[in-house]
């Protein structure tokens, strides 16, 4: 017969068919599953020398850098780093933070002292970046740096290439 010679060949793909649909399934599935955040470690204090300047707009005088050794994204697709942040009157801001590409939100952990500790932040829980502020600093990391074209970087080396790439 001649439809007897597709019949095995059917037979022979239908485990992958199986397999394809189990997979979009188990992609539905993950989309389906409440995000929860990984606890997040606080880094070194920054030194100097790993600080890679960036640009948040002319709207601001002051001077903004990332730790190029504090920057990693975990398990739960949140870049973490260290913000030093300089005023044109001298003083300096040193914040450890988290963003989330996916829902344009950013956390504050934790504060930097003079004297190289941390002071963890109280009731810092996730909030909206300001999009539309030329002063948000987590709009220019959101947009130019962590999250171009809407893509979250893989890890904390393709971030310092992107902040190294804009300083240049």
């Amino acid at each position: 017969m001649p439809g007897m010679k597709i019949l095995p060949a059917l037979l022979l793909c239908l485990p992958l068919i199986a397999h394809a649909e189990w997979g979009a399934f188990e992609y539905e599935f993950e989309q389906d599953k409440p995000w929860s955040e990984v606890a997040a470690q606080l880094p070194p204090y920054p030194k100097p020398e790993n600080l890679i300047p960036f640009n948040v707009s002319s709207a601001t005088r002051h001077k903004h850098y990332i730790d190029a050794e504090s920057i990693s994204v975990g398990a739960d697709k949140v870049v973490r780093y260290t913000v030093v942040i300089e005023a044109t009157g001298g003083a300096k801001n040193v914040s450890f933070e988290g963003l989330r590409c996916e829902s344009a939100e950013r956390r504050l952990y934790a504060y930097g002292h003079p004297d190289g500790t941390w002071s963890k932040a109280r009731n810092a829980g996730w909030e909206a970046i300001k999009i539309r502020s030329l002063l948000s600093y987590q709009k220019a990391l959101l947009e130019d740096h962590f999250c171009p074209n809407g893509i979250r970087v893989r890890n904390g080396k393709e971030a310092a290439q992107n902040l190294r790439r804009a300083a240049r």
